[in-house]
């Protein structure tokens, strides 16, 4: 445990400590904003992989405490979890977005408010949040909990870290945009801020969070050793 503990911790920390703060803002004055990304994306693959290694050493140990067991229903809540997830993640990746990653010139357009983004203007990390809620309810034991826990306190903090690295970089252009969606799914719905518009989705999106997550069901004991069907 001792492994998958300090990679969990270096996986947070590289991102709460360094992307999620003014050092990120400070490094890319110093060596610019390329050679920065390049080297995070680095770091986080590095953490990652160190991570899900570290995963699969202990997952069978004996000293791997088991707080909680899974029964059917929670099988069963636990797909429906995973179809939303697939479903943010899928179409959140492939919808423009001035929350990704040298996409900020979506905001210039007029309809930069389309589609999932009605709904959260984070779809992909909440995508992971809710992935990461349906594994820990099949998955009481401390390696799961450290895994799976990790992945969804630092999806959820990376929404608001995005949204504060934003609005320091692009000031009064990121307001409009905020003001019209929210961070917490259908938050500006509810308010009554933005309306539901299933359409702007489109088919080939919903279709391609379909097939990835039928993919991944059939090929989830190959890929991972662990039966996802009930």
């Amino acid at each position: 445990m001792i492994q998958l503990t300090a990679a969990a911790a270096f996986f947070v920390l590289i991102h709460l400590l360094i992307s999620g703060t003014r050092v990120r803002d400070t490094l890319v004055g110093r060596i610019g904003e390329g050679p920065y990304m390049g080297l995070f994306s680095l770091l986080s693959i590095a953490g990652l992989t160190w991570m899900i290694m570290a995963y699969g050493q202990v997952r069978g140990d004996a000293a791997n405490d088991v707080y909680w067991g899974v029964g059917e229903a929670t099988r069963h809540i636990q797909l429906l979890l995973q179809f939303v997830a697939i479903f943010f993640v899928v179409i959140g990746l492939t919808t423009p977005n001035p929350t990704s990653v040298k996409q900020e010139g979506v905001l210039q357009r007029e309809d930069a408010v389309k589609g999932v983004l009605r709904i959260t203007r984070h779809p992909f990390l909440w995508g992971v949040a809710i992935w990461a809620i349906g594994h820990l309810i099949v998955n009481g034991d401390q390696a799961g909990m450290t895994l799976f826990g990790t992945m969804l306190v630092l999806s959820i903090a990376g929404t608001t870290s995005i949204d504060a690295k934003r609005r320091r970089a692009l000031g009064a252009a990121w307001e409009p945009f905020a003001s019209q969606t929210s961070n917490i799914p259908f938050a500006a719905i509810l308010a009554g801020r933005q309306s539901l518009k299933l359409g702007e989705l489109g088919l080939l999106r919903p279709l391609a969070a379909i097939i990835v997550y039928a993919v991944l069901l059939v090929g989830h004991p190959h890929l991972f050793g662990v039966v996802a069907l009930p």
